[in-house]
């Protein structure tokens, strides 16, 4: 039988995260332990290396997701290692897993077979504390909030028009829509309230695009939680709580050094889910790596429709980056059901399905030709695979000229990544003419329709009746001109959740807008996504155990 990922990772000896330091040029006292195999990172860091030239940014993004996976941050890991095999200085740049999908569908996130990240349990549990802190941020500006109300409200807020939730990391479909307050009058005043997934938090989206402390604090004291009788709008700054919420924050705000099973530097830091935030990693573990190493692999969540988009059209602008290439991962599994291949079906041999799912793919890589940055399909292969379908496939490639390279990472680690490694290297040294999709300046309705024309390839947009409304007050409220976030279902282009492969002449329905002030951007969120998921029929925490010595089972 074959092993689990966590055995695996149990298996490994770690080198003390001292030792992984040096190997990434950081100095000791830029190191704060979290016991032998984890450190936080001074932001000094980047101080000390301000002139050094930055290294090469390769962003590792996807097909659309599907049951049969598709590798992504296994591939993330393999390649980083791999390109250490060849002899390069690379680290790489992941998110936090959050605790809802760890329990909930997917169980542990820290890559899988020999391109993992460890110490795994600790990654994928409560690792150095930062989603307990960003969860706390969070619940004390709606504990402020709802105290400033109870003690006489001298900010006039609307009740009905207030915008902060509450939030856990945890997938709790009970908690999306409750009522607080209820009770004596001393219980506070009576209203409706909600929980997001706190990877669904602002807080989260800030934590991720500042540049430093006090950066943090600002946008922190930005954020909107509430109109006032007047529809004037009430920020976090005027409950006078910015600093206390940044004093919360003030070691989460710091990337976190682990290492690869190959013993390889990763920064891992921060976790906004890309299906309802910006998917990607903090700005400042991304430019503390872009300093440390040569080159720097990192991943955006869920497709290129969504993590690659918003990575591109909204990290990138704000904390001016310049990626280098993008790797587009895909199974042959996957693209089989996105060919309508039913997963129970998938080990069975089926080349026409596969090559219709190719359709999807074919979508994905337009979508980067639309921001003019080199690519490669780097191919995730499984044991289930079969000769005729990589040939079929290879021959796809090269008919429709897309580079592409086989990857073995699962079973191999770094050593299945050679071949990769080394044309990563070589797109690396190509002119690039990247640009985001779209100017700032353009309208909202602009902005959403250029990305769900170009990414998605939908025919049109419609709003609802409360997002026009919502359009108009941000107009009147100066907030138009930032970039979108599109809150979209991650297994489909469309905002349909089982419409596979590539639709065509499909619309995308906006139902709702959410002004993220102090990240910077507006949420628009279509179809039915949600920002506080559900647990499913049979949650992976019922896999999990610990015996008496503390060894832990079944985390993935």
């Amino acid at each position: 039988m074959a092993k689990t990922d966590l055995e695996i990772a149990q298996e490994c000896e770690l080198e003390p995260i001292a030792s992984i330091a040096k190997k990434a040029g950081i100095l000791p006292e830029e190191l704060e332990h979290y016991g032998n195999d984890k450190a936080k990172l001074s932001l000094d860091i980047l101080k000390r290396n301000q002139d050094k030239k930055d290294g090469k940014l390769i962003l590792v993004t996807a097909i659309n997701p599907t049951k049969a996976g598709e590798g992504k941050s296994t591939t993330t890991i393999g390649l980083g290692d791999g390109l250490n095999r060849i002899g390069k200085k690379a680290m790489i740049a992941l998110r936090e897993p959050s605790l809802g999908p760890v329990f909930g569908l997917k169980g542990g996130a820290a890559g899988g077979g020999y391109a993992q990240v460890v110490p795994m349990e600790d990654l994928n549990l409560h690792f150095t504390g930062d989603m307990h802190a960003i969860t706390t941020a969070n619940n004390l500006i709606s504990a402020c909030l709802d105290n400033h109300i109870h003690q006489g409200n001298a900010l006039d807020i609307d009740i009905d028009a207030i915008t902060w939730k509450r939030c856990l990391d945890m997938n709790d479909r009970t908690l999306r829509n409750i009522t607080i307050g209820q009770g004596a009058k001393a219980n506070g005043v009576e209203r409706k309230d909600g929980f997001n997934i706190t990877v669904a938090s602002e807080v989260m989206a800030v934590l991720c695009l500042a540049d430093s402390l006090m950066d943090l604090k600002k946008r922190l004291g930005n954020m909107l939680v509430a109109y006032n009788h007047h529809q004037e709008p009430i920020y976090v700054k005027d409950l006078g709580i910015e600093g206390a919420l940044a004093m919360v924050m003030k070691d989460a705000v710091k990337p976190n050094l682990v290492q690869t099973l190959e013993h390889n530097p990763v920064i891992v830091h921060g976790g906004p889910f890309a299906n309802i935030a910006h998917g990607c990693n903090s700005v400042l573990a991304t430019k503390t790596c872009l300093k440390l190493a040569d080159y720097i692999v990192t991943e955006a969540g869920f497709g290129a429709d969504l993590g690659a988009e918003k990575f591109l059209d909204i990290k990138c602008r704000f904390a001016d980056l310049k990626p280098n290439a993008v790797v587009i991962v895909a199974t042959i599994r996957a693209l089989k059901q996105h060919g309508d291949v039913a997963f129970e079906d998938l080990q069975t041999e089926n080349v026409d399905a596969m090559l219709k799912g190719c359709d999807n793919l074919a979508k994905h890589i337009e979508t980067i030709q639309a921001f003019g940055l080199p690519y490669i399909v780097a191919i995730n292969e499984f044991a289930s695979d079969t000769k005729a379908e990589v040939t079929a496939l290879q021959n796809w490639c090269s008919e429709h000229h897309h580079p592409m390279s086989l990857s073995q990472v699962w079973a191999k680690g770094g050593e299945g990544a050679l071949d990769l490694a080394e044309k990563v290297v070589q797109l690396c040294e190509q002119k690039n003419h990247y640009h985001p999709l779209y100017e700032v300046s353009e309208s909202i309705e602009e902005k959403i329709k250029t990305i769900a024309k170009t990414c998605y390839g939908a025919s049109d947009v419609v709003f609802s009746e409360e997002a026009s409304a919502q359009i108009k007050r941000y107009e009147r409220l100066g907030w138009d001109h930032m970039p979108i976030c599109m809150a979209k279902t991650p297994t489909s282009l469309s905002d349909q959740d089982k419409v596979y492969g590539r639709p065509k002449d499909f619309t995308i329905t906006v139902r709702e807008l959410r002004p993220s002030l102090g990240a910077g951007f507006i949420v628009a969120l279509t179809g039915s996504v949600l920002t506080m998921p559900g647990l499913p029929k049979k949650p992976a925490a019922n896999q999990m155990d610990i015996d008496e010595n503390g060894n832990i089972k079944g985390l993935f």
